[in-house]
């Protein structure tokens, strides 16, 4: 339980820490493949500070593992995502989620 990182792309060796406003792209997809959410889609980053809450747990944490440059696939068990309220309709009760993130920058 919780989340695993699949490097697809390795990055610069710069880590962002707690607290770092950062911009990133991604694609948020069911284990199925499904999407449910994209930044790619919409056409703009997607900007929020890292490991105050702002995100899902899986993303607090998997993200703090990723150098700037880098692309991961985070599998996140339901747990470290939505849990068992689901979100706003869209994710349901108990889903475990894959994001494809690409960290852009610290900003």
């Amino acid at each position: 339980m919780g989340v695993t990182k699949t490097v697809q792309k390795q990055g610069n060796g710069v880590y962002p820490k707690r607290g770092d406003k950062l911009s990133m792209h991604y694609d948020g997809t069911f284990p199925d493949g499904r999407v449910f959410d994209s930044s790619r889609r919409k056409g703009r980053p997607f900007q929020f500070t890292i490991g105050v809450g702002q995100v899902i747990k899986g993303w607090d944490e998997g993200v703090l593992q990723m150098s700037v440059g880098e692309r991961s696939t985070l599998h996140i068990t339901s747990d470290y995502g939505y849990g068992a309220s689901g979100a706003g309709g869209v994710i349901p009760p108990n889903a475990d989620l894959v994001f494809d993130v690409e960290l852009l920058a610290i900003l």
